[in-house]
């Protein structure tokens, strides 16, 4: 099946490219300043982009658009991920993960994207929410049993999002009520949640009854086999559609204290430092979708012929794909700064906003340019520029609105002015 991949089972990719998350290494090319580009990839991270691209358009190309006809994920790739450590990446090694760095999960999710974003926005809710969270706030016995699984064969998702608590993640109506025995009872329901239909594991985040004097946002540890855990609508979207997307009903749902990620009424900090990352996911999710689709579209300009010569040679389409050209590159750049930043400790909340922000917007821009320099044929599903185009929408939308970015940057300059 993989004839063309180096990576031909489970351990391989595990084997092959273990990183121990330096952004040092033998494979960097030198310089005389010594001050490398921010592009430039690690001799492991530049195989992983290109074992993962290979996947991509052999094994997920073939299947993108009877996936997202029928609006389901084929079963067989969600295996492959597994198979390649795709579900796993940053997870430690002692707990059956690949044991690589950040920037390994951005490389792996933006090569997906570029072939079909739904499977790529799948692995970077396993890798950049789920798997972080509880690799950073789960106790021993938890990232034991959970990261093992999740390393392995087990989907998470990452249980936040209510129809009346959005942007205002304050307002969660979820309450988990503490009971004599120390059991906690969670009712409420999640909306669009991410990977629900196929996760065995959920991170829900709750309101602890307020009237029994606890306060604040607290995140269990669910899983799927919980009776009092149910999936509820599926939605039927405009894009990403091979990835699932549906509501998660708790109705008394009992969870032992040993549940628990984290502190009690700790879990904002857990949901918002988890969403930080996850906006790093998602530019790169974006940063992929705008090169797929524009390196899907060049070639045809190139070939189709109009008054005597190819339409790519026209000034007028020229300044076009010129222009999209450099937003792309703006945003990469954007991403796998925000990315590194992530990497090294720093600060960077400014920064993947701005990405967040700056590559969905690119996204969209592209695939909608795309589709005008194809004309008539970019209109149909003949081409993928339509797929895409539908696909981009969703990056102004989730892991935190456009408006929601452009606060987050404001409020950053705002502090710094201050100072």
């Amino acid at each position: 099946m993989f004839r063309n991949l180096r990576i031909v089972n489970s351990r391989n990719l595990n084997n092959c490219l273990k990183l121990n998350n330096r952004l040092s290494n033998k494979s960097f090319s030198t310089s005389s300043s010594g001050i490398l580009p921010i592009t430039t990839l690690t001799e492991n991270e530049e195989m992983l982009k290109n074992q993962v691209s290979s996947f991509a358009n052999e094994r997920i190309l073939p299947l993108v658009k009877e996936m997202d006809e029928k609006s389901m994920l084929d079963m067989n790739i969600l295996k492959n991920l597994f198979e390649m450590d795709l579900m796993g990446i940053e997870i430690p090694e002692q707990y059956g993960g690949a044991g690589m760095n950040f920037m390994s999960s951005i490389i792996a999710i933006e090569e997906l994207a570029k072939v079909d974003p739904s499977i790529s926005v799948i692995v970077d809710v396993q890798n950049t929410l789920v798997n972080n969270c509880i690799n950073r706030y789960g106790n021993e016995e938890q990232k034991k049993k959970y990261l093992s699984l999740l390393a392995k064969n087990t989907v998470g998702s990452f249980c936040l999002s209510e129809s009346g608590s959005g942007s205002d993640a304050f307002s969660l109506a979820t309450r988990a009520t503490k009971q004599p025995d120390g059991t906690f009872v969670l009712n409420g329901t999640k909306q669009w949640i991410t990977n629900a239909k196929e996760a065995g594991v959920f991170i829900v985040m709750a309101n602890v009854d307020p009237s029994q004097g606890y306060k604040g946002i607290t995140a269990f540890i669910v899983e799927s086999s919980n009776p009092g855990l149910k999936i509820g609508k599926k939605e039927d979207k405009l894009g990403i559609r091979a990835s699932s997307t549906c509501e998660v009903i708790l109705d008394n749902c009992v969870v032992s204290s040993d549940s628990i990620l984290g502190q009690l009424g700790k879990g904002y900090k857990i949901a918002i430092e988890g969403l930080n990352e996850g906006r790093i996911g998602i530019a790169a999710q974006m940063l992929g979708l705008a090169e797929g689709v524009f390196e899907s579209t060049i070639p045809y300009l190139m070939e189709r012929k109009q008054f005597g010569k190819p339409i790519a040679e026209f000034q007028g389409m020229q300044f076009t794909y010129a222009d999209l050209a450099i937003d792309i590159e703006a945003a990469k750049l954007l991403t796998y700064n925000a990315a590194r930043m992530q990497e090294a400790g720093l600060p960077f909340v400014h920064q993947a906003s701005m990405a967040k922000l700056y590559a969905s917007r690119v996204a969209e821009k592209t695939a909608s340019a795309c589709i005008s320099m194809l004309g008539g044929v970019g209109f149909t599903k003949e081409f993928p520029a339509e797929k895409f185009f539908r696909d981009s929408k969703v990056g102004q939308i989730y892991e935190g609105t456009t408006n929601i970015q452009l606060q987050v940057v404001a409020k950053s300059i705002l502090k710094n002015f201050k100072n």
